[in-house]
């Protein structure tokens, strides 16, 4: 064997390197569509609380919608369908940066699995919490904000985890509309490299995948336990 141990690393590491450049991207992907998406989640969730059919009914759909059909195609049809019908206001999309439609794909879809995490943690919560912060003068809001919230969260945080988890695996899809993400930079590396170190790369990419995913469950982890000993202390202090 020619080369030995120092040229096996530079087989690993020179596309681990490449590839890693683009996590920023993947993360900055990740990060906006779960902002965007939790927001939009919990204005879902309040539709689907509130007794008003009609938005319900339109909610119900949505989040049926997106849960029901595959990512990959929901990204399509963000990315080549908003430009079709933009175009027909005049507006010309087509060489909008790829990156903002898949933001808008991925938001749009998490926003319908968060809107359901939220749902299932609220109704967790007991509703004789509410009354009793009502009888000692708490308002809605405050009984909301001091007591529903709080538990609500630490009962969604592990599923909350879970979905931003496999967001960060779907996000690996960008590529296909032209995202320079890590997976993106991945293929680039092999075209570059005329397929010489294909295995090295998809490993490395994995590799990337699998350290960010646990970093992720890291700081759900970390979270759950501030929340833990936060509601023991506000336990504490109203003892």
């Amino acid at each position: 064997m020619t080369g030995g141990l120092p040229e096996l690393l530079k087989t690993l590491l020179e596309p681990f390197g490449f590839v890693l450049r683009a996590l920023p991207l993947s993360v900055l992907i990740l990060a906006l569509s779960v902002v965007f998406g939790s927001m939009l989640g919990m204005l879902l969730t309040f539709a689907r609380l509130k007794k008003n059919p009609v938005s319900s009914k339109i909610a119900a759909v949505f989040i049926s919608f997106q849960r029901g059909t595959p990512i990959l195609v929901q990204l399509f049809l963000i990315y080549f369908g908003i430009p079709r019908i933009t175009q027909m206001f005049g507006l010309d999309l087509s060489s909008a940066d790829p990156t903002i439609f898949a933001v808008l794909a991925f938001t749009l879809n998490e926003s319908a699995f968060l809107s359901e995490t939220f749902r299932s943690s609220y109704l967790a919560v007991e509703k004789g919490q509410q009354e009793a912060a009502y009888s000692v003068g708490m308002n809605g809001w405050q009984s909301f904000h001091r007591i529903i919230l709080p538990q609500a969260v630490r009962i969604g945080l592990p599923n909350f985890g879970n979905l931003v988890i496999e967001l960060f695996k779907n996000t690996s899809l960008s590529f296909t509309i032209g995202v320079m993400d890590l997976m993106g930079r991945a293929n680039q590396f092999i075209t570059l490299d005329m397929g010489v170190k294909q295995v090295q790369t998809y490993f490395a990419l994995a590799v990337i995948y699998w350290i960010g995913c646990i970093g992720i469950e890291r700081i759900i982890a970390l979270l759950e336990k501030a929340f833990v000993r936060g509601n023991a202390s506000v336990l504490t202090a109203k003892g």
